[in-house]
Parts: structure tokens; sequence; C-alpha cells
């Protein structure tokens, strides 16, 4: 029998759960409008090059409200979750998600992105970059099918939830739930970085095992042969803690990845995630190019080229389907046996944010269907409440909208409409502290999970970047309250 357990859901909904927030409490915060950033001496990490562009973008913001939140969220994981060092003499960075002390290789990716417009002009910035992609490869050369890991990585200790999983824990790893998009978000940081910069000095022979052995994982969970050697099972009152008899329930082979878990840390109700797959495809090219230019490895760029094509055929094959009024969509998850699950969960990559991470045109028919299924009563998780509509998961649970969705749908979106209105929204619904959450009420905002989550506050930071860079029109106006 498994020892009684403590997950990350709740430990979420113990210690950063839903808090109340009275309305005279915001108004009192919107008034005085006070930075909520560390001090400058308490600050992990100062760049020069952020700090100019907080003043740029806030000098085109008229509504006070708006403009204060972006202050307080743009530099949220550089003031408050980066821990930079040096490990074997070079540049090693290790940044936690916020208010839980671990890296997520998913989440430290997504929260250096809105920066990277900003790092040639940078050298600081530029050896943050390098140290965390230098830990997600030793990360990666630990155990590749781990989702997040310790600062140490000698520890034995991993996360308190995690310690009576039944799973092959090694050191180093705080939690070991396999992830396809894990291993995507290593490979995008490193490419985005790479041509954002210019500069190949990360990508040494430790990088390119890292890579290669990426590529070797994902062929492995194709499971043409077989689940593979990951196995994972854990003592929970929820059911997306943990995975039928290890591995998931049982399969069509037919190329593409399988993957225990979603980007939410819950696990799939069938094994093959299709936001996950076209993320495999998207990165596997990438890395393809870095391979023929950086490592100088054409046997490596034809392998991933080769799998990114397999794994795109796989998903058009078997990961579109028909909803009741007749559209065709895409499958949020597939079991190959023509059983297909139809949702969207708020966490990227989702069906929602397939044009965001560049693995379909923004004007793709199909995806375009599918994005207007999912932001409807079509998806079981998207809400619509007193204040607010989008996208949930069952991670938080029913009526609990995340902010992620309404800023992916903005960051996705060519409507001045639907980014202004995202735009208002988001103002509406911080519940006076200033920064995003990882969830709040669809009828009350002051109802809300997670005071300090880095990931969601450099994404609405950088949904300010973009509208101040390509449509500063909006950025001109005042919001209604």
């Amino acid at each position: 029998m498994f020892a009684p357990q403590v997950s990350r859901r709740s430990f979420i909904a113990a210690s950063a759960a839903v808090l109340l927030v009275p309305e005279t409490l915001r108004a009192q915060e919107v008034v005085r409008m006070k930075s909520n950033r560390p001090a400058p001496a308490q600050r992990r990490f100062v760049s020069k090059a952020v700090e100019r562009e907080i003043d740029r973008v806030s000098g085109l913001i008229k509504d006070p409200e708006l403009r204060w939140m972006f202050g307080n969220c743009f530099p949220n994981t550089l003031d408050t979750t980066v821990f930079l060092g040096t490990a074997q003499g070079k540049a090693d960075a290790f940044v936690i998600t916020g208010d839980i002390d671990a890296l997520w290789l998913r989440d430290s990716a997504a929260q250096l992105r809105p920066y990277l417009h900003l790092v040639r002009g940078d050298e600081n910035l530029q050896q943050l970059y390098r140290g965390l992609i230098r830990r997600h490869a030793r990360c990666v050369l630990l155990d590749p099918y781990a989702n997040a890991f310790t600062r140490d990585p000698a520890s034995r200790d991993g996360l308190h939830w995690s310690k009576s999983d039944r799973t092959e824990m090694k050191p180093g790893v705080a939690e070991r739930k396999w992830e396809v998009d894990s291993l995507c978000y290593v490979l995008r940081l490193a490419h985005d970085y790479w041509q954002a910069s210019g500069d190949a000095e990360p990508f040494d022979a430790t990088w390119a095992q890292a890579a290669k052995l990426i590529v070797a994982t994902f062929k492995e969970q194709q499971r043409f042969t077989g689940p593979g050697p990951y196995r994972f099972q854990r003592q929970s009152t929820q059911p997306t803690e943990t995975t039928l008899a290890g591995v998931g329930v049982p399969t069509k082979k037919h190329g593409l990845i399988h993957s225990a878990f979603r980007p939410s840390d819950d696990a799939c109700t069938f094994p093959c995630n299709i936001p996950g797959n076209l993320f495999a495809v998207a990165t596997l090219r990438e890395l393809a190019t870095m391979a023929r230019t950086v490592l100088k490895d054409p046997a490596l760029a034809d392998e991933a080229s080769a799998l990114a094509s397999e794994v795109e055929k796989a998903v058009f094959a078997h990961g579109v389907m028909q909803l009741p009024d007749g559209r065709q969509v895409l499958a949020y998850e597939t079991d190959g046996y023509g059983n297909h699950l139809f949702m969207d969960d708020a966490n990227v990559p989702s069906l929602l944010g397939l044009a965001y991470l560049r693995c379909l045109p923004a004007d793709y028919p199909l995806w375009r269907a599918t994005a207007d299924a999912i932001w409807s009563e079509a998806n079981p998780w998207f809400f619509k409440g007193k204040v607010a509509e989008g996208i949930g998961g069952p991670h938080i649970g029913e009526g609990q909208v995340w902010p992620m969705s309404i800023i992916v749908r903005a960051l996705s979106s060519d409507d001045d409409a639907v980014i202004a209105g995202s735009l208002a929204t988001l103002r509406a619904t911080h519940a006076g502290t200033g920064f995003m959450h990882e969830a709040f009420d669809k009828d009350d905002p002051a109802k809300f999970t997670r005071t300090w989550f880095a990931w969601v506050n450099g994404l609405f930071g950088e949904l300010v970047v973009k509208v101040a860079n390509e449509r500063p029109h909006l950025l001109a106006a005042e919001y209604a309250a």
C-alpha cells in the first residue's frame, strides 16, 4: 500500500489557495498604485535592458492600473525566482516557479521567454539564459522523464508530495511526472535564445548529449515495441494524480508520442496528447536546424526531422475528430483506437496555444475552428461567469478561469476587440494584488489561487509588450473599472 500522500494540487490549495481579498482592499491598492516589486537590493536578478523596457512600455500605457500591473508583473521572474551561480566554471541558473521551490522544465523556460527580444543588449541577461540552458541539459541527463528538479542535483529529498510515488526517483529529481512538453520547452528555449542572440556558447557536448536523449526518449514513447521504462503511480483521492497500471490506458501504436501527464501535471485521459505532439513536431524541426548549423551533426538533424514528420503525419491521421454539430476539430487527446477527448486545459501547450507556440499558423482553418470551439460551451472546461470567461482545467476545478487562457487568446488574436477585451478582463480580475494568478472564480476574482506564479505574470507582461509594439493605440485608452 502507498503511504498517504499530499499532491501539488493539495499543497497549492492549502498554502496559496483561495484567498479572499475584500473589494475595499482592492480599491485601496489601486489608489496607492505602489510598486509591489521587491526593494532593489532584494531583487534576485537585475537587467538594465529589462528596466529600460519597463520604462518604455509604461510610457505608452495611459490606464494607471494597467501600467501598475505591467510594472509588477513583467519583471517578476527576475525579481523573485532566479538563483544565478556557477557550475563547472560556467554560468548556472536555477529558476523556481514562484511559491514552490523547484525548477519545472516547462515553467522555467516559459518564464524567460518574455525577455528574449532584449538579450542582445544585456550581457548579464545572456548569462542568465546560458545558465538555464546548461541547467536544463544537466536535468535532462539526470532523468528525461522528470518534470521538476531540485536545486541540489545530489539531493534525494524531492518535493514532499512525491516522496511515496511509485516510480524511479533519482537524485536531483523533485517530481517525476512524464510530460512530453517538458522536453519540448528545453528545445524551444535553446532555439529561441540562439535565434535572438546569435550566441552558440551554451551548446556544448553536454547540451548535444541532452538533445540526443530527448529525441531517443520521444522515440521510446512512441511505444512501438512496448511502453518503455517509465512507470508512475501515486496514492491520491484525485484520479488525475496517478496512471492506470503505471503507464495509462491501452493505445494503438500509430506514431504519436505518449505522455503520462498533461502540462497541468494532471494525468492524461488518453496517453496521446495532441497539443504536446504538435509542440514536439515544431521543436524537433527547430532542433534539426540547430543540429545542422550549431552542432554540425547532420545525423541528429536527419533523425529529428524524420521523427517530426512521422509524428505530424500521425497527428492528422489520428488526432482530428468531429464534434456533434459536424465541425472538424483537433482532439485534445486520443488513444489511436478512434476514441477522442475534446476539451482544452489552460496550461500551455494547449489547443488554444498552438498558434502562440508556432505549432500551426494562426490562419490555419482547422486550428481556427478548434480555437472557436474550445472558447465555447463545447469545451467542458470553458467557463463564463459574472466577471469573466475563459478556460480552466481539472487541476483547480469547475468554475475557475485561468488568466493564462485569457492571455494566450489575446496573444493569438489579430482582433483589436478581443485583445482590448482581454486586457480589460485581466485588469478587472487581479483582486487588487497587481499580479496575475493561477485561477480565479468566474463570479468573484477575489477568490483565487496562487499569489506568486511567475509564469503567468511574465506571460501578461509579454502580452503588454506585444500590444505596445504592434497595437499601441490599445494602450492609449483607459479601461473602465
